[in-house]
C-alpha cells in the first residue's frame, strides 16, 4: 500500500510596512518565488500608515500570490503584526520585514521544523544582502553576535529577530502577540522571546530558513537605528522586570567587552578595527539612547 503524504501546514506570513514600496515590491517578488506549495501559504501585508498609496505597489503580485493587503493608521511594528496575525488564516504563521527577501525554501524549511517542535518558535538565519556597505555589514554583525550570544549551544536559546521567525498560530496568540506599548522597531521582539519562554515554549534555531536583508544605512542612520534600540532596551527591561517583579538587570560587563572584540574574528570585506570602532559607536548610541528613554519615563510619572 502506498505511503500517504502529509499535507503542508498552511502558513500566513506578515509582513509589516511603513513607506519603502520599492523594499516591499522586491520581498513580495521573493515571497512569489517560493518553492512552497502556492495554495499552502498567504502573504498578509499591514501598511502602517505610509504617506502614498501601496495598492500600486501590490497589484502586480495579487494574481501570483493569495494576498491580502490591509491598512491602518501608523501605530508601530508591534501593533502592524498582531493586526495582521488577527487577519491571518493560516495555521502557522511567518514574519519577516519589508526589506528582507526570503530565500526559495524558506517556508519549507520553517515548516520542517515546525513539524518536529509544534509548539516551539523556530527562528532562521539572516544574511547581509548589502555586503559593501560598511554600516550594514556592522548592523548585521551586531544581530550575528547577539545570536552567538543568546543562542549558545551550552544555554537553552533566548532570542530570535522578528523579521525571520515562525510558530503556530494559536501559541502567538495564547500569550498575547507583541507588545504594542513598544514604539519603535527595537527590542519588542527580545520582549516577545522572553515572554514566550516564560510561558514554558521552545524555541529552535532553523539556519536552512534564510532571508536576505537589505537595509541600507549611513553614518547618520546607523547612530539613529542604535539609538532607538537603545530606547526599546529600556522598554524591555523595564516591562521584564515588572512582568518578573524584580529590579532591571542589564548584561554582564563581559557581554560588552566580548561584542567589541567579536568584527575582529568575523569573516568580512571590511577592517575589523573599522567595524569594532562601529560596535563601540553603536554602544554609545544604544547607552544615549536608553538614559534617554529612561528620563522620558521618569518625567512622565512625576
Amino acid at each position: 500500500m502506498p505511503e500517504m503524504k502529509t499535507e503542508q501546514p498552511f502558513f500566513s506570513v506578515v509582513i509589516p510596512t511603513y513607506n519603502r514600496p520599492e523594499r516591499l515590491a522586491a520581498c513580495l517578488e521573493a515571497l512569489a518565488g517560493l518553492d512552497y506549495p502556492r495554495d499552502r501559504y498567504e502573504v498578509v501585508v499591514v501598511d502602517d500608515g505610509s504617506p502614498m498609496d501601496l495598492k500600486p505597489v501590490a497589484q502586480p503580485f495579487f494574481e501570483r500570490l493569495n494576498l491580502k493587503l490591509i491598512t491602518q493608521e501608523n501605530q508601530g511594528p508591534a501593533t502592524a503584526r498582531n493586526r495582521g496575525v488577527q487577519e491571518a488564516q493560516g495555521q502557522c504563521i511567518a514574519f519577516t520585514d519589508d526589506d528582507c527577501m526570503p530565500l526559495s525554501d524558506w517556508l519549507t524549511r520553517f515548516a520542517e521544523g515546525l513539524a518536529v517542535a509544534t509548539d516551539c518558535m523556530v527562528g532562521g538565519k539572516t544574511l547581509n544582502e548589502l555586503p559593501n556597505n560598511l554600516y550594514s555589514t556592522a548592523s548585521q554583525q551586531l544581530i550575528d553576535y547577539l545570536y552567538d550570544y543568546y543562542n549558545q549551544e551550552s544555554k537553552s536559546i533566548q532570542f530570535f529577530a522578528s523579521n525571520n521567525i515562525a510558530m503556530s498560530r494559536d501559541r502567538f496568540l495564547e500569550i498575547g502577540g507583541f507588545d504594542v506599548s513598544f514604539p519603535l522597531a527595537a527590542a519588542e521582539d527580545r520582549e516577545f522571546c522572553d515572554r514566550w519562554l516564560q510561558n514554558n515554549l521552545g524555541m529552535k534555531y532553523i539556519p536552512e530558513a534564510q532571508i536576505r536583508h537589505a537595509h541600507h544605512l549611513s553614518l547618520a542612520s546607523f547612530w539613529k537605528q542604535h539609538f532607538g534600540y537603545g530606547r526599546g532596551a529600556f522598554c524591555f527591561h523595564q516591562v521584564r522586570a515588572q512582568r518578573k517583579a524584580e529590579p532591571i538587570q542589564v548584561e554582564p560587563l563581559s557581554f560588552y567587552t566580548d561584542l567589541l572584540s567579536y568584527p575582529l574574528k568575523a569573516k568580512s570585506s571590511h577592517p575589523g578595527l573599522l567595524l569594532s570602532g562601529l560596535f563601540f559607536l553603536s554602544q554609545v548610541a544604544t547607552t544615549t539612547g536608553f538614559f534617554k528613554e529612561r528620563w522620558e519615563t521618569s518625567r512622565q510619572t512625576t
